[in-house]
């Protein structure tokens, strides 16, 4: 009988498991990514909405972005720990106690949210001021920050479902989820802040009804599906919230770090004028527009990564991480020619006034070609969470945020002004890609050697 060789046949199998790797990639990002790219859709319709109302909405916008930030920071970090923790413990075979961690997870984070936002309407004039904006601006902030505050509530409370169905596999009620929200906001805006008058506090009403649609979809599916476990919870809270903090700690660490960038650059683009402050602020959201499957990897990486750890699978680990780091860097150089392409158009449509779409059309033509190598710092982040290396990931936050991308702005403010500062944005985000690349290997090497000593 004929045998085919050895190495052929080895070869014809990791081509098959290429594909099968592929596939499963592919099946737990997409919904992410239409997700994602219907969530930074609304964010773009929103900032072109609340444009037509006048430079001074849209600069609060720009104020609000750096505070929003905190809470992206601290529901993300959270998610990061519950993506982590619970695919691990399924990993393992352990469900229960992933059901248990569930539970610790979303208590603890609401309260968490709740307390953040509590101290946010407290000190918010001290904040504005912190920021560099005007006195003047304080009463338009506070009336949106009244109703924006409980949204952004509504908005981490729905992220929370997502992230415990994101760890389970399921990543598909998520996504469409986040699209159904995305499209009621998109629906709901004009109808708050033109129809009804409301203004610029009218988009946040629209948030809070876009999101509670989010509850509505994601929660009964978690508890038909028993992934959440209250029965031993409150006599075992205090070992599991240990757990939660040991990688959520950092975590929300690394994700505040950009909030905290994002005030001092804030503050930095403060000096160049309120228009500035605008364009900047419309500059954030195309970013985060710009890096959607960037972001819908991090959503879908990390679950298959945690399962693949708990197995102690490192090979499958770094296939997936070649595999994801290809998709990011094609796509994210390509987006940045095609923003470049059409920056003029781009920048009249979103800015609404014309000394702002000026400075947004620069932002435009210097920082998204920097989006590939910030693409592998993100997605590098969430990977060294995700096998349990919170404090590399840390690492190469910090030092994206204050070794490169700061430093280098305010350098080239100083040394070219306002196109200077956006040079120096995307040098700082080209640097830091490449040392998280380095950061990372050491971060992988180290896990794995645990691993094996473990064994041992």
């Amino acid at each position: 009988m004929f045998h085919k060789p050895l190495g052929l046949a080895m070869t014809q199998h990791a081509i098959q498991r290429n594909k099968a790797r592929k596939k499963e990639l592919f099946t737990m990002t997409w919904p992410m990514l239409l997700g994602v790219f219907s969530l930074m859709s609304f964010q773009l319709a929103d900032a072109a909405f609340i444009a037509q109302l006048g430079i001074e909405p849209l600069a609060v916008i720009g104020f609000t972005i750096p505070i929003y930030q905190v809470f992206i920071g601290v529901q993300v970090g959270i998610g990061i720990a519950t993506t982590a923790l619970i695919s691990q413990r399924l990993g393992a075979n352990q469900e229960s106690e992933a059901r248990r961690l569930g539970s610790v997870i979303l208590l603890f984070g609401s309260l968490l949210i709740i307390s953040i936002a509590l101290l946010i309407w407290l000190i918010r004039a001290q904040i504005l001021d912190l920021l560099g904006g005007e006195a003047s601006l304080l009463p338009i902030l506070s009336e949106l920050w009244s109703v924006w505050l409980i949204s952004a509530f509504f908005g981490a409370f729905a992220y929370f479902g997502y992230s415990i169905s994101r760890a389970h596999g399921n990543t598909i009620i998520p996504g469409m989820a986040m699209v159904v929200t995305s499209l009621a906001n998109i629906a709901l805006d004009p109808l708050f802040i033109f129809y009804f008058d409301f203004g610029l506090v009218g988009a946040a009403y629209a948030s809070v009804i876009a999101f509670s649609i989010g509850w509505f979809m994601v929660y009964p599916k978690i508890l038909a599906e028993s992934w959440l476990s209250f029965e031993t919870l409150f006599g075992e809270v205090l070992e599991e919230i240990s757990k939660v903090l040991k990688i959520a700690g950092p975590a929300v660490l690394s994700q505040l770090l950009p909030a905290l960038s994002a005030i001092i650059a804030t503050s930095a683009v403060a000096q160049f004028g309120t228009e500035t402050v605008a364009a900047w602020g419309l500059g954030v959201r195309l970013e985060f527009f710009s890096v959607i499957l960037v972001l819908a990897l991090t959503m879908s990486l990390p679950p298959m990564i945690g399962k693949n750890f708990g197995a102690k699978n490192f090979e499958e680990i770094r296939q997936l991480i070649r595999l994801s780091l290809r998709f990011i860097f094609i796509s994210q150089l390509g987006f940045a020619v095609l923003l470049a392409l059409f920056a003029m158009p781009i920048s009249h449509v979103l800015a609404g006034t014309e000394p702002v779409a000026a400075i947004f059309y620069w932002y435009i033509i210097f920082i998204p070609i920097s989006y590939a190598p910030l693409g592998v710092c993100i997605l590098l982040i969430s990977a060294s969470n995700a096998i349990s290396k919170a404090k590399s990931a840390l690492l190469m936050s910090f030092i994206r945020l204050f070794i490169c991308y700061l430093p280098f702005v305010y350098l080239g403010a100083y040394l070219g002004g306002l196109k200077g500062l956006m040079l120096g944005a995307a040098i700082g985000n080209t640097i830091a890609g490449i040392i998280a690349w380095f950061i990372y290997e050491r971060a992988f090497k180290q896990a794995l050697e645990a691993s094996l000593r473990t064994d041992t």
